[in-house]
């Protein structure tokens, strides 16, 4: 304490906190120091002092009490120093606390281990001190001041209250706390206090006087207004307990005041008002709860006002009555009200498509509704007496299926109170046995004794009022209701659940024959619904599992009775449900699957012959529900149904002719309109009576009875809309119920050419009426069906859907041709369909032959359309492409996975995939090559759909095909593929690129042709991005697979040689051979030696382009090496030149020479071609020497003739003079035309003069090299003579040269 004088406020209190705490287990240590701190120097003592004696007061009130006189004394004698401040609210918080302790001692001093002090003792403390606050601190001016006095003043009152002599001004003083309503701002603290003395005053149980009771009364009532929204809980309570204490002593002033705060208040008058009646309901005052059924009473007034303030205020009273537990049945039938409001804001939801709304108000009154349902306490007895009645009216009625959840909670407790209870209570079954098998309309009302009828009123009555019999809602009205909830799932799925939780519950009172399929049936739909949310629930499976419960349901049910009157109970339902809505469609197949379990023969035959005479056509729900009650209903009796509805079939075909030919124009119009809307219905029927037939006796009747039927009602010269639409629809569903079948055996529909060809003449004549109405999914489960199609028809049919659908205008061609855009967009989402329906076309037609052919066929339609120039034509036969693939990708990887399937358990299964799968026979592989090079230009098209279509296209391709080779990067190259869906650029980039290596990779070398040649063809007709791909394919196939296609070089050669005498893309062709010529040099050159010696202008062009490529001079030492090889073996032969060497051996020697000549003229480097005319120049010289004088045989060839050449040693002799004019100067060239040392080299007898003059220019050139004379000095022994001639005169004139440079040398020394 000493260290915390002359500190912060926050100081203050931690170290007063730290005291209290201490005083724990050291209390009479810390307030005898406090003691000292208070009597010290008799002046105000320190803050924290009075802090902690306040604290200390609170926390420790009994263990207090002994030292309350001291404390008092000590405080009186420094009252005359307190001013105003925080040193004043010290104060008055210590008095307030010490009071207080002191009120709590004399209502629990048995408690307290000190003596008893009396009241007496305590008053004299208080009582000087409590008259020097009345006299000096009353009239204090600032609001905290008096907020802090009137805590003060309120507490000592409270103690001042037990004396008798004291009370007389301590109702004087409880006035003046009563008219500080008037003068503070913040009521909150002064109605506190007031509380606080009321409860004084009903402890002590001491009369008030009538004017302080008024004056009381009025200020409580004037604050009652007051209380909105904006206060909070807290202050809200402590009135409402200011109200409920004065309702203790005075019932009747208050019963009067809220009955005219109901009646005539204000608003929030009216709230806090029913708020105060709920407190009062839980009150425990006899004196209090007489008063309600008349303030209840006035509360009617309320319900149905506008107010949701006050609507929610009811409710909350509500909560309140009905949790009080009471016995009477007043209270009980507030019940009907929460339903009533329920209902009530449950229809003000504004309609407006995907803009609906409600309003947010009605929205959380409908959650009171279910919180206060929810809650309700079955525990008590006599509670099935009370409610069982009241809640159960509430079950059927569709307005009340939102409160379903606690409404199935309150009911399922009951119903298991009762067996729980041994039927103890006065509790009578719902029905006897004699009621079971009536029909609703003959079944008497469930009776309870005791128990109101089924209008609730909240207007309350005696429990001693005479009670009359309740009409509960009949059993089989229970079982439709509760089944149309079950079914609907997607509101709820928790409503489904509290659904079927209740039927289980009421098995007993629905029928007696139901507790056993129900106890195993309903735990497995509640199975199937745990865990999922509305997104993966499925409505059509949830739908098929909920009848056919229904149908388990009924099966055990012998009481033919009892299924008729559940049969007219949902025809009655049916009349009351919405036109088209859900629980209306439901209701019709919940007919059709009672009439199916239903076993009397005559009432199934006549409600199947009222639905079809009596249903409309016009209207298209109750067409549909005409068609599920007798499709559900040949479940059980499919004869039965199908001879009645052939049976009027035949009689309305019999009138249809006669009706349309009498009467007006417009009446035989619209006869004819009505009888093709029958048509179309009774078409439909029959699909569905396939689908829903058993499936050992649909075989014996489908062909004639049922497809027949079909294509009978189908005939007609002009086929409107729901002739077309049921006939599809007919055609899809019957081929579907025969596949359900299973094993067919040999069965074979012989009506399938004349469906296959009804669908395929109406798909010419009107292509986009086919893509409208889905007449490829018929197309697709009919070609299913045995027996199969021949290769001719498949290939018809698919040429004729591909014709229909990837032949429709473009997008923006349908916007221009449309009054609407959104007519055109819902033509463009039609044609998407349609190419969906398509693909799923095609991959049925290739499941069903499953050959390489067929796959062919299919590529081979589409590939048209892949090429096609226009943009839209090329991405919907893509589209349809990627849909076919991925089918095949995903029953490859089916089977793939069967090494990890037990042989025991799914290997049939997959064996069955296997088959299905034409990939798995190898059909596609055999067309990889073609496939890649037909989607490879596509990669790179204008359209960005197009090339991304194209490269998932190739992913599937390489997926499929790597597991066949069984690459071991199979699981890298998914993970590529999956890459394709990243919306990076850079990143999909790089992985086209490597898909594209991955793709070429895979491609056998046996197909690389036919790759080739599918992705050159697109060259012919392919705009300049699309060549760009074209060129990178080719590029990187032959980068990729430069080793594997070692054997194939000579063919894709000559591929790349036919395109470039047809295509515009030479360079990218020509940089292809390079390429080629890169990798496969010596295959390369000997496939282009084959060549004619003849050579157009594409063959000069190649190997001029490689003579100026990087590989010039390797091709021309190669060309040489080639040269020198040719015809080495004959000489050593002794024979004449024309005898040595035979015609072909010249012709190849011609042709390596022309191909030298062209290498060299394109040669871009001097310097190389020096260095290797050692060895080129013996070459060419040794064949021009061999020529000379061959003419006459070389003319028999007969391509020699046509080249117009009198001397072939000339083409030897062009290729020499070609070379040194490459690796000389200008003035030696010029001095062998001077010299004619050319014209000479072609004369035999010349020959050797022209050699030496040769060798003169060489030698002045300086060209001539040790190397050269090295490779010319075996001639002088050759067995040729032409060889040795030219040796001679090349050495001679060598030596020559030497003398005449030696002479030179002497004469200069």
């Amino acid at each position: 304490m000493r260290a915390a004088q002359g500190v912060t406020g926050d100081v203050k209190m931690a170290a007063s906190d730290v005291l209290v705490a201490l005083a724990r287990s050291h209390f009479h240590f810390v307030m005898s120091e406090l003691q000292s701190h208070l009597k010290a120097m008799r002046k105000v003592p320190d803050e924290i002092v009075l802090l902690t004696l306040g604290k200390m007061a609170r926390s420790y009130a009994l263990r207090c009490i002994p030292f309350v006189g001291m404390t008092l004394l000590a405080l009186r004698t420094v009252l005359t120093q307190v001013g105003s401040g925080e040193v004043l609210h010290a104060i008055c918080s210590v008095l307030e606390q010490w009071s207080k302790g002191v009120s709590t001692y004399l209502c629990s001093w048995e408690q307290c281990p000190f003596p008893r002090k009396g009241v007496a003792q305590f008053c004299e403390a208080i009582y000087p001190v409590f008259r020097y606050v009345v006299a000096n601190w009353l009239d204090c001016k600032e609001e905290e001041d008096k907020q802090a006095v009137l805590g003060a003043v309120a507490a000592m009152l409270g103690v001042l209250l037990h004396e008798e002599q004291h009370r007389e001004q301590t109702w004087e003083q409880l006035l003046w706390l009563l008219q500080q309503y008037q003068e503070v701002r913040d009521n909150s603290r002064l109605t506190e206090s007031l509380s606080y003395v009321l409860e004084i005053l009903e402890g002590v149980q001491t009369p008030m006087p009538q004017g302080t009771a008024l004056a009381i009364s009025t200020a409580v009532r004037r604050q009652l207004p007051d209380v909105t929204e904006e206060a909070g809980p807290a202050q809200k309570a402590v009135l409402s307990r200011c109200i409920m204490l004065q309702a203790r002593m005075r019932p009747e002033e208050t019963g009067m005041f809220l009955h005219s705060q109901l009646s005539g208040g204000s608003e929030a008058g009216r709230v806090a008002a029913l708020g105060l009646l709920g407190a009062l309901a839980r009150a425990d005052a006899p004196a209090v709860r007489e008063k309600l059924p008349q303030l209840v009473e006035a509360m009617c007034a309320l319900c149905s006002d506008p107010s949701a303030q006050v609507r929610r205020a009811v409710l909350e009273f509500s909560r309140e009555l009905l949790s009080s537990g009471s016995q009477s049945c007043w209270p009980w039938d507030v019940v009907g009200h929460i339903f009533s409001e329920f209902s009530r804001t449950s229809g003000t939801l504004v309609a407006g498509g995907l803009f609906a709304w409600e309003n947010p108000e009605d929205g959380a009154i409908r959650a009171l509704c279910l919180d206060i349902v929810g809650s309700l306490d079955v525990t008590l007895r006599g509670m099935t007496k009370l409610l069982w009645p009241r809640l159960l009216q509430y079950v059927v009625p569709a307005q009340y299926s939102g409160m379903l959840i606690p409404l199935s909670r309150c009911l399922r407790a009951l119903v298991e109170r009762r067996e729980r209870a041994g039927c103890e209570e006065e509790e009578p079954d719902a029905m006897d046995s004699q009621e079971q098998g009536r029909s609703p309309s003959e079944c008497c009302c469930w009776v309870w004794p005791g128990v109101r009828p089924a209008r609730v009123s909240l207007r309350p009555t005696s429990p001693e009022q005479e009670p009359r019999k309740t009409r509960l809602p009949a059993p089989q009205a229970l079982l439709a209701r509760l089944l149309v909830v079950a079914a609907a799932p997607y509101p709820s799925r928790e409503r489904a659940v509290a659904a079927l939780q209740l039927l289980q519950a009421l098995h007993g009172r629905i029928h007696r024959g139901l507790g056993a399929a129900w106890a195993t049936e309903i735990p497995l739909l509640l199975q199937y619904l745990e865990g999922r949310t509305e997104s993966s629930l499925a409505s059509a499976e949830w739908e098929r599992r909920v009848l056919k419960f229904l149908r388990a349901s009924l099966e055990p049910v012998e009481d033919k009775a009892w299924t008729v009157g559940l049969s007219q109970e949902l025809s009655q339902r049916l009349g009351s449900s919405a036109a088209g809505s859900w629980e209306e469609l439901f209701l019709y197949k919940a007919l059709g699957t009672v009439l199916a379990a239903c076993q009397d023969l005559r009432h199934v035959q006549g409600q199947v012959l009222r639905f079809l005479q009596e249903t409309n056509p016009v209207e298209l729900s109750e067409a549909k529900g005409m068609i599920s009650v007798v499709s559900h209903a040949a479940e059980s009796h499919f004869h039965l149904v199908l001879g009645t509805v052939t049976m009027f079939s035949a009689a309305f075909t019999r009138d249809w002719s006669r009706q349309a030919s009498t009467g007006w124009e417009v009446q035989r119009r619209q006869k004819m309109e009505r009888t093709r809307t029958i048509r179309a219905a009774l078409m439909r029927t029959y699909s569905g009576i396939a689908l829903h037939a058993p499936k050992e006796q649909l075989l014996t009747c489908v062909d004639k009875e049922i497809m027949g039927n079909i294509l009978r009602l189908s005939r007609d010269k002009e086929r409107d809309l729901q002739l077309k639409l049921a006939l599809v629809q007919s055609i899809t569903e019957v081929s579907c119920a025969i596949q359900a079948v299973g094993d067919c055996g040999s069965f074979e529909l012989s009506l399938k050419q004349e469906a296959m060809r009804t669908l395929l003449d109406w798909i010419k004549r009107e292509p986009w009426d086919s893509l409208v109405y889905g007449v490829f999914q018929a197309l697709e489960e009919l070609s299913k069906l045995r027996p199969p199609l021949s290769r001719k028809e498949n290939g018809n049919l698919l040429a004729v859907c591909c014709q229909s659908v990837l032949s429709h205008p473009s997008e923006e061609q349908m916007k221009k041709g449309r009054k609407s855009v959104r007519a055109a967009v819902n033509m463009e989402l039609l044609h998407r369909r349609g190419m969906e329906d398509l693909g799923h076309l095609i991959e049925t037609l290739l499941e069903a032959e499953a050959t390489s052919a067929c796959f062919c066929k299919v590529f081979h339609v589409l590939k048209g359309w892949l090429t096609s120039a226009k943009e839209w034509e090329r991405e919907r036969a893509l589209r349809v492409c990627t849909h076919v693939l991925g089918a095949c990708k995903e029953r490859c990887e089916l089977t793939g996975a069967g090494w990890a399937v037990e042989a025991s358990g799914r290997w049939d299964c997959l064996q069955r995939f296997s088959c299905c799968c034409p990939l798995q026979r190898g059909c596609p592989y055999k067309q990889f090559g073609s496939l890649v090079g037909l989607l490879g230009s596509l990669t790179s098209d204008c359209l960005d759909t197009c090339h991304q279509r194209a490269w998932v296209c190739l992913g599937y391709l390489l997926q499929m095909q790597a597991k066949s080779m069984k690459v071991p990067q199979a699981d890298e190259i998914r993970c590529l593929c999956e890459e394709l869906n990243s919306p990076d650029t850079e990143t999909f980039a790089e992985t086209c690129t490597q898909i594209t290596k991955a793709v070429c990779r895979c491609i056998p070398a046996a197909q690389a042709v036919d790759f080739l040649t599918a992705i050159l063809d697109s060259l012919l007709h392919v705009m300049p991005p699309r060549a760009r791909a074209v060129r990178k394919w080719v590029f990187i196939f032959l980068v990729e697979c430069r080793e594997e296609i070692v054997q194939e070089v000579p063919k894709i050669l000559n591929t790349l040689y036919s395109y470039m005498q047809q295509s515009t893309h030479r360079p990218f062709l020509l940089r292809a051979v390079f390429l080629l010529t890169r990798f496969h040099q010596e295959p390369v050159i000997s496939s282009l030696l084959q060549k004619s010696l003849l050579m157009d202008s594409d063959t000069v062009e190649l190997w001029r382009s490689l003579g100026r490529s990087i590989l010039g001079i390797q091709i021309l030492r190669c060309l040489v090496e080639k040269l020198n090889r040719a015809g080495n073996d004959r000489l050593g032969t002794d024979s004449s030149p024309c005898e040595q060497h035979s015609c072909q051996t010249a012709l190849e020697t011609l042709t390596i020479t022309r191909a030298i000549s062209e290498v060299v003229f394109a040669l871009r480097s001097t310097e190389e071609l020096r260095r290797l005319l050692p060895h080129l120049l013996p070459s060419l010289l040794r064949w021009a020497s061999e020529m000379l004088g061959g003419e006459r045989q070389l003319l028999l060839m007969t391509s020699w003739k046509q080249l117009h050449v009198e001397k072939p040693c000339r083409i030897f002799l062009s290729a020499i003079k070609l070379v040194l004019g490459k690796c000389m100067a200008q003035k030696w060239t010029q001095l062998l035309e001077i010299w004619g040392v050319w014209a000479r080299l072609e004369v035999p007898v010349a020959h050797p003069e022209g050699v030496r003059l040769l060798t003169s220019v060489l030698l002045n050139a300086g060209v001539v090299s040790p190397c050269l004379v090295k490779n010319l000095l075996p001639w002088l022994n050759s067995c040729s003579v032409q060889l040795r001639m030219t040796a001679t005169a090349f050495f001679a004139e060598i030596s020559r040269d030497r003398r005449t440079t030696g002479t030179s040398e002497r004469g200069r020394h």
